[in-house]
């Protein structure tokens, strides 16, 4: 059966599995475009304003990003440089720099040529807001070493969290935990909402727009209206 999520204008809003949204990326990357690093930076950006939003009353905030190797560490690590260039207090760890995908790695990059800094004792610095794009929506197992390290340490935190796509920890299909996972105050899901997704474990849901065209839902059979108009990050409803 078919799940929904509404817009505040009733838009309806077709949430996806795994497999469903594995589909929808590659048929973006090898058909119809945007290609992998376009919709990265997308992603990037969207959760660069959403965070923006989030600290606005908050004097000079402390922005931690916590980021994994692939597609959802490399969103985190472009939010982090947007973040950066508006002169916003941010530092990224990285559960191993050494094994950045190709994509993210280029992120990196471009995040350090622009003067960013990376922590590895997360126990040394203050944060107002932490970040968690740590694992995304491709999660089948608990997290491990380095990433359950980030989601600990994270929990314990009194400051405000977000994640990127789907909390770290949580299946995004059937939105079972494997263990511990990511808790969260918000969650900025991408494309398209996905199966596993709860407001007790996501918290208050947002949608990001990574410029994926209609044609790629039809493509699968998803009947699909865009819910953004005239914006690139929405709130969804969970009923």
């Amino acid at each position: 059966m078919q799940k929904y999520f509404y817009t505040e204008n009733n838009i309806k809003v077709p949430a996806v599995t795994t497999k469903q949204m594995m589909e929808i990326d590659r048929i973006a990357m090898e058909e119809t475009g945007p290609n992998l690093y376009q919709m990265m930076e997308n992603a990037g950006r969207n959760l660069a304003i959403t965070i923006m939003e989030m600290v606005a009353e908050v004097i000079d905030p402390s922005i931690v990003i916590l980021g994994g190797t692939g597609g959802n560490g490399g969103g985190g690590i472009c939010a982090a440089r947007h973040l950066l260039n508006r002169n916003y207090n941010v530092t990224l760890a990285i559960t191993d720099g050494t094994k950045l995908n190709d994509v993210p790695k280029k992120q990196f990059e471009v995040y350090i040529n622009t003067g960013g800094k990376i922590v590895e004792n997360l126990d040394e610095i203050k944060a107002d807001i932490i970040v968690d794009a740590i694992i995304g929506y491709s999660l089948t197992d608990s997290p491990k070493r380095r990433a359950m390290q980030f989601i600990e340490w994270a929990n314990k935190q009194t400051a405000k969290k977000i994640s990127l796509d789907v909390p770290s920890g949580i299946d995004a299909t059937s939105g079972e935990n494997y263990g511990e996972y990511f808790h969260t105050d918000s969650t900025l899901t991408l494309a398209l909402p996905k199966t596993g997704l709860t407001e007790e474990k996501c918290g208050k849901l947002l949608l990001g727009d990574i410029g994926i065209p209609k044609v790629v839902y039809e493509k699968i059979s998803i009947e699909y209206r865009s819910p953004f108009k005239n914006r690139f990050v929405v709130e969804l409803n969970y009923k």
